[in-house]
C-alpha cells in the first residue's frame, strides 16, 4: 500500500469526485460509514453514551455524519461542535443543517466556560482536525483537546488524531487509543513518538479511485499480507537441500552460544536447505547437541572468534549475533570484510563494531542488510532530534553506503536508501531476549534462497511479525519467547498463501 501525504490524499479525493461524478460530501458520506461499520463491529453495545468532537472543517463533516448515523442506531450521543474558526467548510455546514432537519441537537463550544464535562460519557470521537493541518492547536481548539486528554476516557479518533502532523514532529494532539484512517496510511500513524497521540491504528477502505491511486508517485509504502503474498518463491517439486540455499551464521562467544541456535535454526525453518554455523569452538558442541540439523565450524579460539576462515561457499552470511567486541574479534571481523563478497545481514555486534570503525563500511558488499535496535542505530548514525530527523538519517546513510536497514520496533522501518516500506505485522509479543537472533537468521535464509536483499528483508520481517500476530490468542505475549517464533515460521506461511 502507498504512503502519501496530506496533498496527494486531497488530489486523490478530488480525483474520485469528478472521475465518478459525485460531489464531495458524498465522499464524506463514504468516509463515516466506514468509520460507522467499524465501530459496530468494535463496540457493539449501544448503551454506550458517546460524545462526539467535531470541528468546522471537513473532518468536522464526518464527525457530524458519524454522529447521526450512531443515533440512528440507538447509540446515545451528544454532539460538540469546536468553533476554533467562524469559517466552516461548505460539507460541514450541509451537515449541520442535516442535523438540524432531524431534530439531533449539537452544542457550539466557543469559550472555555463552554467545555463539557467528559465524566459521564463511556467513550469520546474526535473529529476536530484532518490531515490539513498546519500550525499547532490554539484557543477553543487547545483546552479542547486538552480537557479530551484529561477524561482518562477512550478517545477514537477520525482519520488522524486533531493535531497531528503528517510530515513533522507532534508535540500536542489529541491522545487516541485507536485511529480510524481513511484508506490511504500515512507515515506520522507508524511512528514510535506519535504513539501516544494514535493508539492503534486501523485502515478503512472509502472507495478513492484505484486509479489515481497506482498514478500517484510514492516512495513510501505500507507493507502487508497482500504485498507480500506474491513475492514468496513456488517450491518445485524437485527440489532438494542444494537447491534451497546455504547460509551460514557466524556469531557467538562463551555465553551467547544460544543466540547463534537460534538463528540457525530459524534460518532452516524459513527453508534454506543447508545451514552452517562458525562459531567458538566451545559452542560447537551445544550447536551439534541442540541443533543437530545444522553443520557446526569451530574457530581455533575456546571463547570467541578469532580467526574467520572457513572452506565452503554460502549464499548468504548473517554475521554479528552473540560475537561480542574483543579485540581479536574485531580484527577477524576486518579480515573477513576484506576478503567476502558474498551479501552479508549483519546484527548486534556486528553493528556496533562497525559503528565503532566506520570506515570499515566500505568493505560491505552492496545491498547488505543491517538490523539495528535503537539504541545500535544511534551508534550507526548518531543521534537525532525526532523520528522524521531518524529517517531521513537512516535514508541518507543506506544510500552512501549501499546498505539496507532495518529499524526494529513495533511497525519496523525497511530503509535502500531510495524507498521506505513500514512493516504491519507483530506484536508486543516480539520484546523478547533472541528475536533479533531470530529475524538474522530468516533473512539471512531468504537471503540465501535467491530473494533479492529487498525482497529477503521485506518477507523476513512480515514474517517475523506474522509469528506473534497469529498466536495473540494462544500464547500470551508476555510468556511468548523467540522458540515460540522459529516454531511458528510454518504457520505463518501457511497464512501468507492463503
Amino acid at each position: 500500500m502507498k504512503i502519501l501525504s496530506a496533498e496527494q490524499i486531497r488530489a486523490i479525493d478530488e480525483r474520485t469526485i469528478s472521475e465518478e461524478g459525485i460531489f464531495s460530501y458524498d465522499l464524506m458520506e463514504r468516509a463515516a460509514n466506514a468509520f460507522y461499520e467499524w465501530f459496530l463491529i468494535n463496540y457493539p453495545d449501544q448503551t454506550l453514551l458517546i460524545s462526539v468532537i467535531s470541528g468546522v472543517g471537513n473532518n468536522g463533516g464526518d464527525g457530524l455524519i458519524i454522529a447521526k448515523l450512531l443515533k440512528s442506531v440507538g447509540y446515545k450521543v451528544k454532539v460538540y461542535i469546536v468553533e476554533y474558526s467562524t469559517r466552516y467548510s461548505d460539507d460541514c455546514i450541509h451537515n449541520i443543517n442535516r442535523l438540524i432537519s432531524e431534530n439531533i441537537s449539537f452544542e457550539k463550544l466557543t469559550t472555555q466556560d463552554s467545555l463539557p464535562d467528559f465524566h459521564d460519557y463511556d467513550l469520546l470521537i474526535d473529529s476536530i482536525f484532518g490531515t490539513g493541518l498546519n500550525r499547532e492547536p490554539d484557543g477553543i481548539a487547545y483546552d479542547i483537546i486538552q480537557k479530551m486528554n484529561d477524561s482518562d476516557k477512550p478517545i477514537i479518533s477520525v482519520d488522524v488524531p486533531s493535531g497531528l502532523f503528517l510530515e513533522k514532529k507532534t508535540t500536542f494532539a489529541v491522545r487516541a487509543n485507536e485511529t480510524v484512517t481513511f484508506q490511504i496510511p500515512k507515515l506520522a500513524l507508524f511512528l514510535p513518538e506519535n504513539y501516544i497521540f494514535t493508539g492503534n491504528v486501523n485502515i478503512v477502505s472509502i472507495g478513492l479511485s484505484e486509479k489515481s491511486i497506482y498514478e500517484t508517485d510514492t516512495v513510501l509504502f505500507y507493507t502487508t499480507k497482500k504485498e507480500i503474498s506474491p513475492l514468496i518463491k513456488h517450491l518445485s517439486k524437485f527440489a532438494h537441500k542444494g537447491t534451497q540455499g546455504h547460509a551460514l551464521i557466524i556469531g557467538g562467544s562463551f555465553g551467547k552460544c544460544g543466540s547463534v541456535c537460534l538463528a540457525a535454526n530459524s534460518a532452516l525453518r524459513t527453508g534454506c536447505g543447508l545451514v552452517t554455523v562458525y562459531v567458538p569452538m566451545k559452542c560447537v558442541s551445544a550447536i551439534q547437541s541442540s541443533f543437530p540439523e545444522a553443520m557446526a565450524i569451530g574457530d581455533q579460539n575456546e571463547d570467541f572468534i578469532s580467526n574467520i576462515n572457513f572452506n565452503i561457499q554460502p549464499d548468504a552470511i548473517g554475521i554479528g549475533i552473540g560475537i561480542g567486541q574483543h579485540e581479536k574479534t574485531q580484527k577477524a571481523f576486518k579480515g573477513f570484510l576484506q576478503t567476502n563478497d558474498v551479501p552479508l545481514v549483519v546484527d548486534a555486534d556486528g553493528i556496533n563494531i562497525l559503528s565503532q570503525n566506520l570506515n570499515w563500511l566500505k568493505e560491505v558488499p552492496p545491498n547488505s542488510i543491517l538490523t539495528p535496535h535503537p539504541k545500535e542505530l544511534e551508534r550507526l548514525i548518531g543521534d537525532w532530534s525526532d523520528d522524521f530527523d531518524k529517517i531521513d538519517k537512516s535514508m541518507k546513510f543506506a544510500k552512501k553506503y549501499k546498505l539496507i536497514i532495518v529499524i526494529k520496533g513495533a511497525y519496523s522501518i525497511i530503509l535502500d536508501g531510495n524507498n521506505l516500506y513500514v512493516n504491519s505485522s507483530g506484536t508486543p509479543a516480539l520484546a523478547t531476549a533472541g528475536s533479533g537472533d531470530v529475524l538474522t537468521g530468516i533473512i539471512t535464509s531468504l537471503l540465501a534462497q535467491g530473494y533479492s536483499s529487498i525482497n529477503a528483508t521485506r518477507i523476513g520481517v512480515y514474517l517475523h511479525g506474522l509469528t506473534a500476530s497469529i498466536t495473540k490468542n494462544d500464547i500470551h505475549p508476555r510468556s511468548f519467547i523467540a522458540t515460540d517464533i522459529i516454531d511458528n515460521i510454518g504457520n505463518a506461511y501457511f497464512e501468507i498463501e492463503k
